[in-house]
């Protein structure tokens, strides 16, 4: 299969033919011919396989026939940031006009980019929510929508601007949402704003890619840290760590700085240019250790990152498979380690229930002194980088702390 037998047109041919893209993915192989014949679609696979130009490709050429404006919506602001370099990329030959409305940014660059009449809106549900009520955007001309990554958009408490949003598109419209999960909100939310979608799925929802190791240490809360340096120890590549609040994120990127670790966070806290730096200096390999929360879980595109490791498990399940989803792309290898304190085996089931596998236990390894400079408190034995100190309530005696399934006590 090659992209010239999905019908795309051959101005764009060339252009993926001098970036060196070659064979289609499955996601594109399958989505751009239902989009370039305007069917609205809705298409499921996971993170890293393709998705930007399994809608953007048809999006482009559809719009230069049509003359009509297209519209993508997205959870965070990194991700429209690389969904808009993606396009740019295929379309800036043929003189596509983008522009980006995210918010931590200075709102008056984004009004003149929407005074130039752009081809495609790229969009956070909030920021363009304020361009509406602003009366800055109008969305009269949009042809064709995106919802990409609509299960994080809902997850994220978009909703109701998602709603606003599609009231302000004409009706007449085409509509395509792309997602990794189909979590029940999705269905209902495709069923309200789409016309008789058809369905893409290149793997089954909650799907994780083929070549991730995955592995599960059951570990004491006040034993995370000494792991987590032990694990770092073994794996020396590109490493994404995720804990669950900013906070946390903060305080275990400055504990591993101070053990002589290279490392940033991204996290809610940040500004937008902080954020994009610490980004680029995981890219650039200037940072080995990019230590996020999960409003960068769907939005860091980086290849050959070794280890994911999830120093807190995320509060749904879903988005454990987004976490993970960061290694392992494009047909590559890669490992997955998450740390789970004894009581938190539901949230273990939940996850193992998505992805439809048993999670292997690995034992405890011995553990290493971690030395931290001019940080007595970080050393404290009772310091938790997640902030929660007193949320085990006991669960260390009722399951143990040996990596033994049989200890854990799993409640099959």
């Amino acid at each position: 299969m090659t992209f010239s037998s999905l019908g795309v047109a051959p101005a764009l041919l060339k252009v993926l033919e001098q970036l060196k893209f070659t064979v289609p993915t499955p996601i594109q192989e399958q989505a751009i011919p239902i989009v370039i014949e305007g069917k609205d679609l809705i298409g499921i696979a996971q993170t890293g396989t393709g998705k930007t130009l399994a809608f953007g490709l048809p999006m482009i050429q559809r719009l230069a026939e049509s003359k009509g404006r297209g519209l993508i919506l997205l959870p965070t602001r990194e991700l429209a940031l690389q969904v808009e370099q993606a396009l740019r990329q295929v379309g800036a030959p043929s003189g596509l006009r983008t522009v980006v409305l995210i918010g931590g940014t200075n709102i008056q660059p984004q009004i003149n980019g929407l005074k130039r009449d752009p081809h495609i809106i790229i969009a956070t549900p909030g920021r363009l929510n304020d361009h509406l009520e602003r009366r800055t955007a109008k969305l009269e001309r949009i042809k064709i929508v995106v919802l990409d990554e609509a299960d994080r958009m809902l997850d994220m408490g978009f909703a109701p601007q998602i709603k606003t949003i599609l009231a302000a598109v004409p009706a007449n419209r085409q509509t395509l949402l792309f997602s990794a999960t189909m979590p029940p909100e999705i269905t209902k939310l495709a069923t309200a704003s789409m016309k008789l979608p058809l369905r893409v799925e290149v793997a089954p929802s909650g799907s994780t890619a083929d070549k991730v190791i995955q592995e599960i240490f059951i570990v004491h809360r006040e034993n995370k840290v000494q792991l987590a340096e032990k694990l770092l120890r073994q794996y020396k590549g590109s490493t994404l760590i995720f804990t669950r609040t900013k906070h946390g994120a903060k305080k275990l990127a400055r504990i591993l700085r101070q053990s002589g670790h290279t490392a940033d966070e991204i996290h809610s806290n940040r500004s937008l240019g902080q954020r994009r730096k610490a980004l680029d200096g995981f890219k650039s390999g200037k940072h080995r250790i990019l230590v996020a929360t999960d409003v960068a879980s769907r939005g860091i595109d980086v290849d050959h990152i070794e280890l994911v490791l999830n120093f807190d498990l995320p509060a749904n399940a879903e988005d454990y498979v987004h976490r993970i989803g960061r290694t392992a792309r494009a047909g590559q290898s890669g490992r997955a380690v998450s740390l789970v304190t004894p009581d938190q085996r539901r949230d273990l089931q939940d996850i193992e229930r998505l992805v439809r596998q048993t999670l292997p236990i690995s034992r405890m390894p011995d553990l290493p002194e971690v030395q931290f400079v001019d940080a007595p408190r970080a050393a404290h034995p009772n310091y938790h980088p997640h902030g929660n100190r007193n949320s085990n309530r006991g669960g260390h005696r009722s399951f143990g702390g040996a990596g033994n399934r049989k200890r854990f006590n799993r409640g099959r």
